[in-house]
This record gives C-alpha cells, sequence and structure tokens, in this order.
C-alpha cells in the first residue's frame, strides 16, 4: 500500500490554485505547443472522429488543444479549482460546445470511472503520482481505454532516495505557511543558480531557459516549479515496472520518452491490444 494514502485535504498541495495563475498567461503559442505534444507523442496529425479523456485536467490547456485538434473532449478533476479553470478555458475559446464536457471527479473512484465509458485516447499527463494511491488509478485506467485505443501518461521517475528526499521537501512545503516560504526560499535560488551554471557551462544563453519556457508543453516555468515543489502526495515509479504492469493487462508500448535517469517525467504512450489479438 502506498505511503501517501489517505493524506488529509489541507495537506495536499492545492494544483487549481496554482493553473489559476496560467490562466492569464495563455496565448495562441501555448496552445500550439499543446497542440504539438499531443500530436508527436501519439502518432497522430489530427483526432478528428476520437474520443479525448483528459484525466485530472488540471488548466485544461490539453483539453483544449484536443477539441481544437478535432477530438470530443470529456475533462475532469478531482480539485474544483481544476475543474473551474477548464471551464474558464472552455468559455473562452468553445463556449456552448457539446463536444467538450467537464466535471468533477476522482480516477480513484471505481464506480465513477466505469460510468464514463471508454475513449479512443485517455490522456493523462503528471497527475497519478499525485493521487496517493498511483496503483489503483494505473487499475483503474484500464477500463477507460477502447480496444486499439491509446493512453497517454506521465510518471515521476524512481530516483530512489532522491525521490524520497523530494517526498519530505513536498510534505514539509504543504504542512503549513512556514514549509511553503522556507521551502521556496530555499529552491527557487536554488534551481536558478543550477540553471544558470548549466547554460554557462554550454555556453548557452540563460535567459531562454525561460523564455522559450512555453515550448515545453505549452507551460510556464514560474508555475511548474512551484508545481514540482508542493506537488504532494508524490510517488514514482521506474519505466520498467510501469511497462510491465501495463503489458500485463493487454496494453503494448508504442512510444517512451524518458527523462534520462533524472526527477522529470517518463512519458508513454500504449496501444490496448483488441481482445482478438490478445
Amino acid at each position: 500500500m502506498s505511503e501517501v494514502m489517505n493524506v488529509p485535504l489541507d495537506k495536499r498541495f492545492q494544483f487549481g490554485k496554482n493553473w489559476k495563475r496560467l490562466l492569464g498567461r495563455v496565448s495562441e503559442s501555448h496552445i500550439r505547443e499543446a497542440e504539438k505534444s499531443l500530436q508527436e507523442m501519439l502518432g497522430l496529425d489530427d483526432l478528428k472522429g476520437k474520443r479525448f479523456l483528459d484525466v485530472g485536467s488540471g488548466s485544461g490547456l490539453f483539453s483544449l488543444a484536443a477539441r481544437r485538434l478535432g477530438a470530443t473532449v470529456h475533462s475532469f478533476d478531482y480539485d474544483p479549482n481544476s475543474v473551474q479553470c477548464t471551464k474558464k478555458l472552455k468559455a473562452l475559446y468553445f463556449s456552448e460546445d457539446s463536444k467538450w464536457t467537464i466535471e468533477s471527479g476522482s480516477v480513484l473512484d471505481a464506480e465513477y470511472i466505469r460510468a464514463l465509458g471508454s475513449f479512443d485516447i485517455v490522456y493523462s499527463w503528471g497527475v497519478l503520482h499525485h493521487t496517493g494511491d498511483m496503483w489503483k488509478a494505473f487499475e483503474n485506467l484500464e477500463y477507460l481505454v477502447s480496444d486499439s485505443g491509446r493512453l497517454f501518461i506521465s510518471i515521476y521517475n524512481d530516483q530512489q532516495a532522491m525521490s524520497v528526499f523530494w517526498r519530505y521537501v513536498k510534505g514539509f512545503y504543504c504542512s503549513g505557511w512556514f514549509g511553503k516560504i522556507l521551502s521556496i526560499m530555499f529552491y527557487f535560488p536554488y534551481s536558478f543558480f543550477v540553471g544558470l551554471v548549466a547554460d554557462t557551462l554550454r555556453l548557452k544563453n540563460p535567459t531562454l531557459r525561460y523564455t522559450e519556457y512555453k515550448k515545453l508543453r505549452g507551460m510556464s516555468k514560474w508555475i511548474d516549479w512551484i508545481d514540482w515543489l508542493g506537488g504532494y502526495p508524490f510517488e514514482v515509479a521506474k519505466p520498467e515496472a510501469v511497462f510491465d504492469f501495463f503489458k500485463e493487462r493487454g496494453f503494448q508500448l508504442q512510444r517512451l520518452r524518458t527523462c534520462g535517469g533524472g526527477l522529470a517525467c517518463n512519458e508513454f504512450v500504449f496501444l490496448k491490444l483488441s481482445r482478438d489479438r490478445t
């Protein structure tokens, strides 16, 4: 059983509040980068005729990207503020659109999950390791992917002792205002200094790390720093563990993008084999 299960709500990171800060910065270029991310990893030029499920929609940016690529989209999130963010993006770009639905829900709620039906593409980037029971979330995803459908997930890489260290840091950040302030005071200067040294040694312009960050899935450096520092509950998995789990359940790995052994996320795209092929 996960050691971060049953984490009280007041000790969890409020992802939705963080995502609200991103909405005011979302531009056409952010949306295009999000679309490009989906196209590249899924190996598809568009999503026309596809049913797309965004598990833990967060800001709603990737639900929006999927809808713009032609998918019929269903978004849900456990965090009420994240649901509000997604609804706000829909109101801005697809107001009154019947092909994009949004609601509150939990990937750990098996009854809710089974009532959703199945989808051609199930997407959950950087979500499942924050649920408090990642492996249960994996199990529930199986029911959401249609035969010959795709599952696109990203999971924090297991760095053993370093991952344990960061779990404590994240728990400390979420422990109260003192933990939050102290964590930010140390982490932000540290991250800035490490990035500056790395760019200097590589003879790269250090400002590009921030000005071009939106090219990474259309996200924001500041928002991602806060998301990383406060992201608790926090679980990790080695790529082979994720691969073995889904292989045993009839999924075939189509694409894998690793973080090079670091603390970031490994990305997986699986194809669910139809019953007559298993």
